[in-house]
């Protein structure tokens, strides 16, 4: 299976648990909010170009706010059931491509929402996974960086995502790292370089 239809599942089973008002790591936004706002981009892309274009954010704030009457039972069942028969969503190449980030990240938002989370226990698919994604989407993720990024695994894997002046060394397991790699600080990952390179990384901007 692929990382974003394990992750869709394993989402969905987390939404049922927390309920429709848990705080989430997307500043602002209750578990409703969240699940909404990934409706919206699978099953409505004419009302999603908000999430991208901050001019068009209105029409997605719009678009969410239909939810807001939708039994909470429905709306967990609409993204189960996975996109509809006209998205590009239904091609598993599109699918893992663009969902399979999006459906890990936002399941850990709903996760570690609240005080007392704890990682998921190591999962050797699902890490192979994550691993793989940084070394596709690090170059995106860490664009904003002034200095270089390596991402090294706790055994010694290690991936160059940015080169530059200076180096920062980003330890932890592929899912920490992800997390961290979104902008996410409830991550558990170490920094490893010069202070000054650790100073100006820690003022740049991460994520999509």
């Amino acid at each position: 299976m692929s990382l974003a239809t394990t992750e869709r599942a394993a989402l969905c089973d987390e939404l049922e648990r927390s309920g429709p008002d848990r705080p989430t790591l997307c500043a602002g936004w209750t578990s409703r909010d969240l699940l909404a706002h990934l409706l919206v981009r699978e099953r409505q892309p004419w009302a999603a170009s908000g999430i991208v274009v901050p001019a068009l954010a209105p029409i997605t704030e719009r678009a969410m706010s239909g939810y807001a009457d939708t039994p909470w039972s429905e709306m967990i069942a609409e993204l189960r059931d996975g996109p509809p028969a006209w998205s590009p969503y239904r091609v598993g190449k599109v699918d893992e491509f663009a969902n399979g980030a999006e459906f890990f990240v936002h399941h850990e938002d709903v996760r570690r929402g609240e005080p007392g989370w704890e990682p998921r226990p190591p999962d050797t698919e699902r890490d192979g996974a994550l691993w793989a994604l940084l070394g596709r989407m690090g170059r995106v993720l860490w664009r904003r960086s002034p200095v270089g990024v390596v991402v090294r695994r706790p055994e010694g894997a290690v991936q160059v995502v940015r080169t530059g002046p200076g180096l920062v060394t980003i330890v932890g397991e592929p899912a920490e790292i992800v997390l961290h790699a979104f902008g996410r600080d409830a991550a558990r990952v170490s920094l490893e370089g010069a202070a000054a390179d650790l100073e100006t990384y820690g003022r740049a901007s991460r994520g999509l």
